[in-house]
């Protein structure tokens, strides 16, 4: 797993990271900010009227200016209220949209990441960052960022006010600020690494609910359901005895402040005597100033142990945004080509099918050996290349390289005489029919699933596909034809229909280039043979790389590479290889023996049914 094992030092709790986004919500900050000022105002100015009503109107016993007095207590309650409310509706859409915004900016960017990303991180890995991480953030930066200000403006206010009143009682309460400020330095090192410890407990179990549903089919027909619901159990037990210790370190941290802010109010009672014989307004205006301190204290000691959180959350997302893809487009290609996002297909020139291996050494990201070393191959138009080699020999690799999933390590391919870096991947992406292994629908119709190979494919258009290779029988059963639900990654369809309609979908593209990645690997017999009927025919006039397991399906190909060990051993055509006695004709022989073998036992079931 590529987690994020570097910890990058995030000053100011890695807020200024976000800046491109704060940016573009400076207005709403700034409003937010606003309102926060009126309301702190108004909230502060509740214990001054106070004052000026018990030192006026109780202690001289006047009552000359109660109309206004009363006039202008409910203008500060009106307006401590609507700014309030306001600030509450700004807080809300401005979360909402940051979030859609991460969102989106993530799942662009994870469609620009190239292949070996995915290989090497799960999906709960990544789901945790799209979905949670962004919704901590989002909240972070509206509402833990607004309480911060909010506290932060009445304590410096109450100061502010005590200080015009009485200095010497103001200095007293405020040797609780050094008391906290200890606590929480004690305290920020071990909620910080905490809190990473949740979150990466939290990807976890969302991999493996993930998984308990993608393969929910596996597990029954395996028996399995108890150790996998004990592996989920183990792994919320964990959250649970992480999130606990978490629970009680911040108890203790709210305890302690608590204690110290407490103080605060001792000291006015203690000393606020003398205040309170002369002017029980001033004594009243300390008291609900020292007591007021106690909350915002302690809350804002749970904002900042929140920004602490929201750090993890922060460094978390930004490793997912700067994350660099292996394979890029150059400057000079992308301004000429365009993006995924933005494609100039105005400036796309028409691609033929010539490919050629140039010196190509290539290693995987990860791997240390060479996969290929100087490796030369001309593949003109309209060639139909085989590789073959036994189960998790490496026959994916060339076509990843072609596809420019990866790029080689040395060397070139050319493709029409081209370096292939020299134009856009999209380019290249967009002339290729990709039939994969193990075949995968989008949730939508099958009409919706075939317009996904060209958007602007007509019905007659969607059927010739359909019936060139023999699926119509599919389309003919369902009540609704090509309009029929898939259902999720086309679970309501059977492996082989799958198959038919993904093949289907790759002929709409026409494509110059097309890759079937044993394609007949995962269906019956008969729709074995249908699936290869139509091979032969879609692959004519296109080059073609088919990717086999089954040696008899790939003898007529004009070039054979043999894959052993991730490197190419042989090369040529069937009857050259078999010539040779090497690898593949050792490789035949075998798979002939097996199939013998079963074409006799398969005889002897069906005469013993007989007999019976």
């Amino acid at each position: 797993m590529d987690k994020d094992k570097q910890k990058v030092k995030l000053p100011l709790f890695g807020i200024p990271k976000m800046a491109p986004l704060l940016k573009k919500y400076r207005k709403s900050l700034f409003l937010i900010v606003f309102t926060i000022l009126v309301f702190t105002a108004a909230d502060l100015a509740a214990p001054v009227l106070q004052r000026y009503a018990l030192n006026h109107f109780v202690g001289e016993g006047r009552l000359d200016t109660m109309a206004v007095f009363i006039i202008i207590y409910l203008v500060d309650i009106a307006i401590f209220g609507a700014a309030g409310y306001f600030n509450v509706k700004v807080c809300l859409n401005t979360e909402v949209q940051m979030d859609r915004d991460m969102r989106n900016k993530a799942f662009e960017h994870l469609q620009k990441l190239s292949l070996d990303y995915y290989s090497q991180n799960s999906v709960g890995y990544i789901h945790s960052r799209v979905m949670s991480d962004t919704s901590r953030i989002g909240e972070t930066l509206t509402w833990n960022l607004c309480d911060t200000v909010f506290f932060i403006l009445e304590i410096l206010g109450s100061i502010a006010v005590m200080m015009y009143y009485n200095v010497r009682l103001t200095l007293l309460v405020l040797i609780i600020v050094p008391v906290i400020a200890v606590i929480y330095a004690l305290f920020q090192g071990k909620l910080v690494k905490l809190h990473r410890q949740i979150r990466e407990i939290n990807s976890n179990i969302t991999g493996n609910f993930n998984e308990g549903i993608v393969g929910a089919r596996t597990i029954k027909s395996l028996v399995i359901e108890d150790k996998i619901g004990r592996d989920f159990t183990d792994e919320t037990g964990n959250m649970y005895k992480k999130s606990m210790k978490q629970a009680r370190m911040k108890g203790a941290l709210s305890a302690l402040t608590t204690l110290a802010t407490s103080a605060a109010l001792a000291i006015v009672l203690w000393k606020g005597g003398v205040i309170a014989a002369s002017e029980v307004g001033t004594f009243s205006l300390f008291m609900t100033y020292a007591r007021g301190l106690m909350d915002p204290v302690s809350i804002l000691v749970d904002c900042l142990s929140l920004f602490i959180a929201g750090k993890v959350n922060i460094e978390r997302y930004t490793n997912l945004i700067e994350k660099e893809p292996t394979v890029t487009d150059s400057v000079e290609v992308t301004e000429k080509y365009g993006d995924c996002f933005e494609p100039k297909m105005e400036n796309w020139e028409e691609l033929k099918g010539d490919i050629e291996f140039d010196n190509v050494d290539f290693r995987y990201p990860d791997g240390e050996e060479y996969v290929l070393k100087d490796f030369n191959l001309k593949i003109p138009f309209g060639t139909n290349i085989a590789i073959v080699g036994e189960t998790g020999a490496g026959k994916s690799t060339l076509v990843n390289l072609i596809c420019r999933f990866y790029e080689p390590t040395n060397g070139r391919i050319l493709v029409d005489g081209k370096d292939i870096r020299e134009r856009s991947q999209l380019w290249m992406h967009s002339s290729l029919g990709y039939v994969l292994q193990t075949p995968h629908l989008f949730s939508g119709t099958i009409r919706e699933n075939l317009l996904y190979g060209r958007p602007d494919a007509t019905e007659d258009e969607m059927m010739q596909a359909i019936r060139q290779v023999s699926a119509e029988s599919i389309i003919e059963k369902l009540e609704k034809g090509l309009d029929s639900d898939v259902g999720e990654g086309g679970d309501m369809l059977s492996a082989g229909e799958k198959q038919l309609i993904c093949l289907a979908r790759a002929i709409l593209a026409d494509p110059k280039i097309m890759i079937l990645d044993e394609a007949t690997a995962s269906v019956d017999t008969l729709t074995e043979q249908k699936i290869q009927n139509a091979v032969d025919t879609v692959i004519k006039g296109r080059t073609s790389f088919v990717i086999a397991h089954r040696l008899s399906t790939v003898r007529g190909a004009d070039v054979i590479l043999v894959v052993d060990g991730g490197r190419i051993v042989e090369q040529g055509s069937h009857s050259e290889l078999m010539a040779k006695g090497g690898y593949y004709h050792n490789l035949w022989m075998r798979q002939f023996e097996e199939d013998t073998v079963n074409s006799v036992f398969n005889s002897d079931t069906i005469k013993k049914e007989e007999e019976e």
